[in-house]
Order: C-alpha cells, then sequence, then structure tokens
C-alpha cells in the first residue's frame, strides 16, 4: 500500500515537470529564435535592448497578480490557460507573417507577440512553483527541486541549439509552429495530473486586496521576507559575471561566436550538473548551509573568473559557477515552499519571479554602462565578495535563521 502511494505521487510529479518542460523548450526556442532574428535583421542595439525589455518587464508587472490568481484558483487550470493563451498568440503572428511585407511594421508585431507571451509567464510561473509542494512530499522537495532544474537545464542547454539549427534551414516562422506543438503536447501531459483544488472564501475580496495581504504576509514573515531580498540581490550580482559573461570573453578571450557558444555551454552544462547533484545529495540536512553554500561557491568563482587570464580556467570556473546557481535557487526554492502557507504560495512566487525579472534588468541598465568605464574584471570581484559578505551575514543573523522550521 505505502509502495503503490509512493509510485503515485512520484509519477504525477514526473508527469507534471516533463510536461513543464517540454513547453519550457518551446518557448526558450521562441525566445532565442527572436533575438537572433532581430539581431541579425537589424544590427540595432536599440531593438535588441527593446525585445530584451519587453522579455522582462511585463512578466516583472504581472507576476504580483499572477501570484493573487494561483492562490485563487485552480493551479492546473490556470497554468493550461496561460500555456493556451500563448500558444493561440503564437499561432495568430505565424498564421500573419506572410501578410506582412514591412520589416518595421514585422519587428512592431513581434514586440507585441513578446509583450503578451512575457505576460502569460508572469501568470503561469507562480503557478508551477506552488504546484510541486502539492505533489510532492516535503522531505523530497530538495530532491525534485534539483530534477527540475536539472530538466529546466537540459531544455535551455537545447532549445537554443534547436533555434540555431531551424533558423538555419528554415524560417521563423517554422520556430513558431514548433512553440504551438510543444504547448499542445505539455497541455496534453498536463490534463493527465491530478492536481488537488479546494475553493476558497477569499475569492470574495477583491484581487488588490489579495495582493496587498500577500506582500504583507511575505515580509512580514522574517524568513520568507529575507529570502525574497536575499535572492534579489543574487539575481542582481549575478549580471557582471553571468549575464555579461560575453562581453568579458569578447574583450579578454575573443571575439568569435565560436568563445561565446562554449561558454554559453558551459554554463548550461554546470547547471545541468547542479540539478543532478541536488536531485541526488539532496542539500546538507540544514537548508540555511545548503543556500549559504551556494552564495560563497557563487562568489568565489565570480572572484576567480574576474581574475583569470587563462580560458580553459575561466570554462571550469564558469561549469563551477552554473553548479553553485542551481544550488542557491533550489534552496531558495525549496525553503519557500517549505515555510509558505499553501493558501500564499502563489503570491510568495509572484514575488519571486518579480524579483528576478525586476532585478536582473535593473542589473544590465547598471552594470552594462558600468562596464564601459571600468573594466569588467574588477566589477565581477566586486560583485563576487558582495555574494559571500551576503552570505557571512546571514550566517551571523541568528534571528533569521531561528524561524525556520527546518533547523533543528
Amino acid at each position: 500500500m505505502h509502495t503503490t502511494t509512493q509510485d503515485k505521487w512520484k509519477s504525477r510529479a514526473i508527469l507534471f515537470l516533463v510536461s513543464q518542460s517540454i513547453t519550457l523548450f518551446g518557448s526558450t526556442l521562441v525566445q532565442m529564435a527572436i533575438v537572433w532574428y532581430v539581431t541579425l535583421n537589424t544590427s540595432s542595439g536599440v531593438w535588441v535592448a527593446a525585445f530584451s525589455v519587453c522579455s522582462y518587464l511585463p512578466e516583472f508587472l504581472i507576476s504580483f497578480f499572477g501570484g493573487v490568481w494561483a492562490d485563487r484558483y485552480h493551479r492546473k487550470k490556470l497554468i493550461i490557460g496561460a500555456d493556451f493563451v500563448i500558444a493561440m498568440v503564437t499561432l495568430a503572428m505565424m498564421l500573419l507573417m506572410p501578410y506582412i511585407a514591412d520589416q518595421i511594421l514585422l519587428l512592431w508585431a513581434l514586440l507585441l507577440m513578446s509583450v503578451l507571451r512575457s505576460l502569460g509567464a508572469g501568470v503561469q510561473t507562480p503557478a508551477v512553483n506552488a504546484v510541486i509542494p502539492q505533489l510532492v512530499p516535503a522531505d523530497q522537495l530538495m530532491r525534485f527541486n534539483g530534477i527540475n532544474a536539472t530538466m529546466q537545464s537540459v531544455v535551455r542547454f537545447a532549445a537554443p541549439a534547436a533555434a540555431g539549427v531551424i533558423l538555419t534551414i528554415s524560417t521563423l516562422r517554422s520556430t513558431l509552429s514548433i512553440d504551438i506543438l510543444t504547448a499542445a503536447l505539455g497541455i496534453g501531459l498536463l490534463s493527465c495530473v491530478l492536481i488537488p483544488y479546494e475553493r476558497k472564501q477569499t475569492e470574495e475580496t477583491s484581487i488588490l486586496t489579495d495582493l496587498k495581504a500577500g506582500i504583507s504576509y511575505a515580509f512580514s514573515d522574517r524568513l520568507i521576507g529575507r529570502l525574497l531580498i536575499i535572492y534579489g540581490l543574487f539575481v542582481f550580482l549575478c549580471v557582471p559575471a553571468g549575464f555579461l559573461a560575453g562581453l568579458l570573453v569578447s574583450r579578454a578571450y575573443g571575439d568569435t561566436y565560436g568563445y561565446l557558444t562554449v561558454v554559453e555551454l558551459v554554463g548550461f552544462a554546470g547547471m545541468m550538473v547542479g540539478g543532478l547533484l541536488m536531485s541526488t545529495w539532496g542539500g546538507f540536512k540544514s537548508r540555511k548551509a545548503t543556500l549559504l553554500f551556494g552564495l560563497a561557491i557563487f562568489g568565489t568563482m565570480a572572484i576567480l573568473m574576474g581574475l583569470s587570464t587563462n580560458f580553459i580556467f575561466y570554462l571550469a570556473l564558469m561549469a563551477l559557477y552554473g553548479v553553485a546557481l542551481t544550488i542557491v535557487q533550489t534552496a531558495v526554492t525549496t525553503l519557500l515552499q517549505e515555510k509558505a502557507e499553501t493558501s500564499m504560495q502563489g503570491r510568495v512566487f509572484g514575488l519571486l519571479g518579480s524579483m528576478y525579472s525586476g532585478c536582473m534588468p535593473i542589473g544590465m541598465a547598471i552594470f552594462g554602462p558600468l562596464a564601459d568605464m571600468i573594466p569588467l574584471q574588477w566589477i565581477m570581484i566586486a560583485s563576487g565578495i558582495m555574494l559571500i559578505s551576503t552570505a557571512v551575514i546571514s550566517h551571523l543573523d541568528r534571528q533569521f535563521w531561528s524561524v525556520s522550521h527546518t533547523e533543528n
């Protein structure tokens, strides 16, 4: 009886993760294809920047409300609905493309599509993160979050390569059709997963009231509030060594597509290894130790990458950087899933998503121009020192960690 029950939750959880990985593959493939299409057809920094903003800003804005909806409504239906709307927007774009002859008009249409797709992601992501604790026992959350991280890393590793191949042998329009197919397959698989839902009386209140209650709940809880702040700071300080890696490589090692591609692939490979590590090891018994260990390793790698002068050594550091990135993200997600009340998890993960989609563009806006004034290596070293300092300060804050039930 116990084995049968265990098999049921495992099969449901794995099927759920597979369905989301399939839809993520299509979304990532399209996102990469659009950026490359705009880059190659315009060679315009303004257009590339515009698409970057439209890929993150709408998600940041809608994540607050997406979290409320994830707590109000059936999360499974919300995920399926968001996937379906994104697929329909993509289908509409695919059908319209042959009739748009003007290049500028096509770019504006693609920009609008990016905005709508970003809004859909902002609704979907909080619901996905909030569903996992409903399917997985508390003592297995870290491992399954590690499995999820591994699957997402594999997808992000494969999608750019697939986008490049498809664009080389076919067209952007063909790439959009793949996203529609993956959405249909993902929705079909998710429809087979039983996800519990209890209708709540909070649906009688207004959206803004629920949103305010969610923000108040998150930041009145010492652990949840600090975790959100640490994660936002973490994402912000990731920018120099992570998101600006291409700029460093082009300046210090070689301005070729080969160098840039290798760095991206090594980074994603490190993230895959990190996910596998967390899915098998499960982290330290103390969630606190796992998170702080990841932050310290991440900061150390940033410092060493800033000091490195050898490309092979830099690649090795980038792989470890990817491992540490996954450890931090998995630990934060697991702690929030364990600590947040079920009725508030949608809003908590909406805030977590907003930390990423908000702090990353802010970091790019600050560190990008700064890297034109002072050496990027110096910025990387400084960010690494700040990350290690964050880990040390968090470790010394006993009041912060004393409220966590995972610390025994």
